[in-house]
C-alpha cells in the first residue's frame, strides 16, 4: 500500500458552465435548458456532492447530460448558500487510488476538518436537506409540466437519491454515483420503505462511505425482490481503480480514472434514455 502524497483536489473539469442561475421558491439553482427544438417533456435533477454549486464540475456535467439527453437539467443549491467544504480541504485526507493509506498528518487534518465543519454537518444532514430537495423537485415538476423526471446524485447527493427513491411519485428514476451511506437500501441500516423506482448504481472499487460489502448487500436486497410487487429494475456497475469522487472530481491525467469518469457519465445517460421515457 502506498501513502497519500499527491494533492486530493482531483481535476477541475475543463471548460466553463454555459447555463444560467435561477431561483425556484427559496432555492437557488443552476439550469441548462434543453437544446432548441427539443420536444421531450422530461428533466433531470443533478444533486451535487458536499462541495455544492461553487464547484463548477456539477454545472459542466449538467451541461453535458442536457446536450446528450436533449432535456432540461437542474442543479439545486443543496446547502442554501452555505457550502463550507472546499476542494482543497481534502488535500492529504482521502485516497486517489484503492490501497492508498492516509498519513498521520492526514488524520490530523481530518480531525480539524470535522471539528471546523461540525455545525455545518449538523445543519446540512439528510433530515434538513432532503425535504428542501423534495420540495424543489415537486415545485419545478409542477411549474414546468414535465411528464417524467429523474435525478443523478454524486456522493452526498447520491445518498439523497437513494432516500428519495423510496418515496412514491417524487422521481421516476435515479442514478446513484459513489454514494455516501444509503439508509434504507442495505442491511447495515434500518430498512424503511422499499425502493419505488428504477435505480442505477455507479460504484467505486474502494469507497470509504459505501464499502464493497454494502454494495453487495444493496444489490442482494434489490435482487431478492424479483418476482414480487416491490421489484423495480436496477443495475450495478463497479469501476476498477477508483475511489469516492471519481465521477465528479476525476483525476483525468490517470487513464484508468478518466475511463471510469467517462464510463459513469455514459452509464447515467444510457439509464435515463432507457427509463426516462
Amino acid at each position: 500500500m502506498s501513502s497519500i502524497t499527491e494533492s486530493q483536489q482531483g481535476t477541475i473539469l475543463p471548460g466553463e458552465p454555459e447555463g444560467e442561475m435561477t431561483r425556484v421558491g427559496e432555492t437557488e439553482a443552476y439550469l441548462y435548458r434543453a437544446p432548441a427544438g427539443s420536444t421531450n417533456p422530461r428533466a433531470v435533477f443533478l444533486l451535487s456532492d458536499i462541495f455544492g454549486l461553487p464547484l463548477k464540475n456539477c454545472k459542466i456535467l449538467a451541461d453535458t447530460i442536457s446536450k446528450r439527453l436533449r432535456c432540461d437539467v437542474w442543479v439545486p443549491d443543496l446547502f442554501a448558500g452555505s457550502p463550507t467544504f472546499r476542494v482543497h480541504d481534502l488535500d492529504g485526507i482521502l485516497p486517489t487510488k484503492p490501497g492508498q493509506v492516509v498519513s498521520y498528518i492526514g488524520y490530523l487534518k481530518l480531525a480539524v476538518l470535522v471539528l471546523r465543519c461540525g455545525l455545518w454537518m449538523y445543519w446540512n444532514c439528510g433530515a434538513v436537506v432532503d425535504p428542501r430537495v423534495e420540495t424543489f423537485i415537486r415545485e419545478v415538476k409542477e411549474d414546468k409540466k414535465y411528464a417524467k423526471v429523474g435525478a443523478v446524485g454524486y456522493g452526498f447527493g447520491a445518498s439523497i437519491c437513494s432516500r428519495l427513491s423510496t418515496k412514491d411519485v417524487v422521481l421516476d428514476t435515479v442514478v446513484i454515483v459513489h454514494p455516501g451511506r444509503c439508509t434504507g437500501l442495505h442491511t447495515n441500516a434500518d430498512i424503511d420503505d422499499p425502493v419505488q423506482i428504477p435505480t442505477s448504481w455507479a460504484c467505486a472499487e474502494d469507497n470509504f462511505a459505501f464499502k464493497p460489502h454494502m454494495h453487495l448487500e444493496a444489490e442482494a436486497i434489490l435482487a431478492g425482490r424479483k418476482g414480487t410487487p416491490e421489484f423495480n429494475q436496477y443495475e450495478f456497475k463497479e469501476y476498477k481503480g477508483t475511489v469516492h469522487g471519481f465521477a465528479l472530481r476525476p483525476h483525468l491525467a490517470d487513464p484508468e480514472a478518466k475511463a471510469a469518469f467517462e464510463g459513469a457519465l455514459a452509464q447515467t445517460v444510457a439509464w435515463f434514455e432507457k427509463t426516462l421515457v
